[in-house]
């Protein structure tokens, strides 16, 4: 397993936001969703995608908060552009299950 100083765990920014828009991602090469995601006003809005279509349909999505890595450069998913990663875990047969705080806190605070 590779470690990595506390110093290096602190360089990656993680916050929660809040989704506002879900939409189908066809041209996604897995099944996915392409989302916006608030992160409040010093973050503002952000585009992210989630292969989440096993647990969550869009409308579950809609308003949900949710973990997510803001300072990873964006990267080009089919013809999107994600600026952000959404964090999830796998269940036991491989879909995925979204990490959410477990109460409602307010958007862009970072994780600690």
């Amino acid at each position: 397993m590779l470690s990595l100083s506390f110093a290096e765990f602190e360089r990656v920014d993680v916050r929660v936001g809040r989704i506002i828009d879900v939409q189908d991602f066809p041209e996604a090469r897995k099944p996915a969703y392409k989302l916006r995601i608030d992160f409040g006003p010093d973050l503002g809005i952000r585009k992210s995608s989630a292969q989440a279509t096993k647990h969550y349909r869009k409308e579950d999505l809609l308003n949900r908060l949710v973990v997510a890595v803001v300072n990873f450069p964006p990267k080009q998913i089919g013809p999107s552009m994600s600026e952000v990663l959404t964090l999830g875990v796998p269940d036991g047969e491989g879909g995925v299950v979204l990490l959410e705080p477990e109460r409602d806190v307010p958007i862009g605070g970072r994780m600690f």
